[in-house]
């Protein structure tokens, strides 16, 4: 009989409890807390060795930019990168930030799950996962460091001109050491929970992580890589230089955005899209219930059919209908109004008439969507609720208020969550197709991605613009989806997307 394998000196008084937790726990929250304060945005991580060769490389006078010794990793890009306009050195030091900000955030939830001290049902497991990746992210930023001084800052402008601070030595040890002891607790309580590591894992199910690479690759080409195009809404596109090496100015594209009533277009593009997600899920909810209530089989197939068939109508389609509608000498609705009222309209020429126009449009081409999917929810809900409903004499109001609507609250939820995530991305077929480059009728129909759709054509080298919009809007949505599914949350944690 094989006998256990007894534990190492280290790992003994690692696991000796304090305050409620194992003494390593509080060494490895007490590392990452100062790993969190090595990646705070103003201690210094770059220094700066032959100045004058520096400047020199780079065509510039002690005279033309405000230099310091040292550096934090915020500073370098937002102050020497910036002045110098340095290109070549921007997007890997704007990359830096990314990795030091991710084990920021990293470190202080992990030292956050160790104050709280919430055990799940595998233990502290879940904690070393935070814990050993905001190791590995800090010691990797520090790692990247390295390199872009001595491996790309050195090669691209001046040998010898830059190096990292000892800080960035002291910080990949310390996360090296709270990696150890967090990997040395793992392993015990493994053993309590049965539970093995990822190389075993591998190991046994090694032909499902086969299956799992071409999702894996889909998505780091087409999911993960462009995000390194966010870099874009930060520099002075021109062709020379490309993408990644233009000269980086800060906030400039933001300001510009700004400048052009971004809180108007902000407001028009929110505005709008609330009216589309609620009276969109209502006028769905509703059809849905109706078609599933038709008795007569051939009519609700029919129903349906209708219904959901303008889905597919292209825009441009859309835009000759209401063309046709609307035209000022021989649109239908335009004659109807003349002949019954004896004012003419002149829809294409008045603003106030669009708002109203671009939402119908809106509802008339996607609530059969929409409808499909509650409809199937619908169909999914057992035949026994409504039958005891008819046996406790619920009529068919009572069995939609009290069975069939609150069965659809956790798709309703889901749908909403979704949708509140493009809460700031209007539908720019809908706005462009049917109102075109109007101008008269932009007060009440421009969004953002219309604006920035007229800004970028009209001006090749201002790609910039629309994807400091772009990120101005994800941020925004990302920030929209995380509130409302906390609120949701709150409320019944069981309908929360996570």
């Amino acid at each position: 009989m094989a006998t256990a394998k007894p534990k190492s000196k280290v790992a003994t008084v690692l696991e000796q409890p304090k305050g409620g937790r194992a003494l390593g726990m509080w060494i490895s929250a007490a590392l990452s807390l100062v790993s969190a304060v090595f990646t705070l945005p103003f201690l210094s991580w770059i220094q700066l060795v032959r100045i004058s060769e520096l400047l020199q490389t780079l065509g510039l006078g002690i005279e033309d930019i405000h230099l310091y010794r040292s550096y934090s990793y915020f500073m370098f890009l937002w102050d020497f990168v910036a002045e110098s306009k340095a290109g070549i050195l921007g997007f890997p030091a704007f990359m830096l930030i990314v990795l030091a900000v991710a084990a920021f955030v990293l470190n202080v939830i992990f030292v956050l799950i160790v104050v709280i001290n919430k055990v799940g049902k595998r233990g502290h497991l879940e904690f070393y996962v935070y814990g050993k990746i905001a190791a590995l992210l800090t010691m990797f930023s520090g790692i990247y460091c390295i390199w872009y001084c001595f491996g790309w800052a050195n090669a691209k402008t001046y040998p010898g001109s830059f190096a990292p601070t000892v800080l960035v030595y002291i910080m990949i040890v310390v996360a090296l050491v709270t990696y150890v002891i967090q990997k040395i607790l793992e392993a015990e309580e493994r053993k309590i929970y049965h539970e093995h590591g990822l190389l075993i894992e591998l190991k046994r199910n090694w032909v499902l992580f086969i299956f799992l690479i071409p999702c894996f690759v889909y998505f780091l080409i087409n999911n993960y890589l462009p995000m390194a195009g966010i870099y874009f809404a930060f520099v002075r596109f021109n062709f020379k230089d490309g993408l990644f090496f233009s000269p980086f100015v800060k906030m400039d594209n933001f300001r510009f955005l700004i400048k052009a009533d971004l809180w108007g277009l902000t407001y028009k593009t929110i505005l709008y899209n609330v009216v589309f997600i609620g009276l969109g899920n209502i006028l769905q909810i509703f059809f849905a219930i109706l078609v599933s209530q038709c008795g007569i089989k051939w009519f609700k197939k029919t129903s349906q059919t209708l219904i959901f068939m303008p889905h597919f109508v292209s825009y441009v389609i859309v835009k000759i209908f209401v063309f046709a509608l609307l035209e000022y000498n021989t649109g239908m609705i335009t004659n109807i109004v003349k002949n019954t009222t004896g004012n003419w309209p002149d829809f294409y020429n008045k603003a106030s008439y669009w708002p109203f126009i671009i939402v119908v449009a809106n509802i008339w081409k996607g609530v059969g969507y929409g409808m499909v999917v509650y409809l199937a929810t619908i169909m999914g809900i057992s035949d026994e609720y409504y039958e005891a409903a008819k046996i406790d004499g619920a009529n068919i109001y009572q069995q939609i208020q009290y069975i069939t609507l609150p069965l659809l609250k956790p798709t309703f939820v889901i749908l909403l969550i979704y949708a509140i995530g493009g809460i700031m991305r209007g539908q720019f077929d809908l706005f462009y197709q049917l109102t075109g480059s109007n101008a008269v009728l932009y007060p009440t129909t421009d969004i953002l991605d219309t604006y920035i759709y007229r800004i970028t054509i009209s001006q090749p080298t201002s790609m910039a613009y629309g994807t400091a919009a772009g990120l101005y809007q994800s941020f925004f949505g990302l920030a929209i989806v995380l509130i409302t599914n906390a609120i949701i949350k709150r409320a019944d944690e069981s309908l929360a997307l996570f």
